[in-house]
This record gives structure tokens, sequence and C-alpha cells, in this order.
């Protein structure tokens, strides 16, 4: 009898170059000791949902923890499913400098680029994401 091997989790969260730099920055200059960058998503602005971002003096037990370029990242584990292959890149132009959530499961997003509409992912994914 073969052992079944178990499948690599895929990787929730990515960061760009540029994001890691700007967290790396922002850790730096907070002044106190950070766990890493919780992120997740509420409900609320004009298109249903938004992103949140804090920094985590400590590790909840339930946290989904990915190491990104030395960055920790912690995940709430409801936002998971919304997360599953987001890339958050840091961008500046002429106007503005922000984080960007480059995410597979959005559906849409309002003008102002804080407001999204996400889909769950459905199917094998959500499995892998909970073991």
């Amino acid at each position: 009898m073969a052992m079944a091997t178990a499948r690599p989790r895929p990787q929730v969260m990515r960061l760009t170059e540029a994001a890691a730099a700007r967290i790396r920055d922002l850790m730096d200059k907070s002044g106190r000791p950070v766990a890493g960058l919780r992120i997740g998503v509420r409900n609320g602005g004009c298109a249903g949902m938004a992103y949140t971002m804090e920094y985590a003096e400590s590790i909840n037990p339930t946290d989904e923890v990915v190491e990104d370029k030395g960055i920790r990242i912690l995940i709430d584990p409801k936002a998971v499913l919304f997360l599953l292959g987001t890339e958050m890149d840091y961008r500046t132009d002429k106007l503005s400098a922000q984080f960007v959530f480059n995410n597979p499961n959005q559906t849409s997003a309002c003008g102002c680029g804080e407001s999204v509409q996400l889909t769950p992912v459905q199917g094998g994914a959500a499995d892998a994401a909970t073991h």
C-alpha cells in the first residue's frame, strides 16, 4: 500500500518586493515589537468588502501564517478563502502611494480602490486551506 502524500498547501498570499520593502520600513518605524502584519477582510465600503491591515503584537492560534520575503503575514481564518492566491503590491504614482491587492477572487471594485467585491474560493482549494 503506497502512503498518501500530503498535497502542498497553496500559499494564501504573496508579496512583491515593493510591498515587502514598504512593510519592513513601516515595521521598523513602529517602535514596538511586531509579530507580523495581520490582513483580513471586513464587510463595508461601497462594493461590499474592504481589506484590513494592522500590526499584530502576537500570533493568534487560529491565524494562517505566511512567511514571504522576510515578512510574516497573519491572515484571519475567516479571510483565507477570500484572499487565496492574492498578491500584495505597493505602488507609487504622482497622486498616491498605496498597497494594492491583486486578488483573483475579486469580482468587482469601486473607484476608490478601497472597497471590493470578493467571492470565496470554491472546491478543492478550500479543503487544502483547512488542513
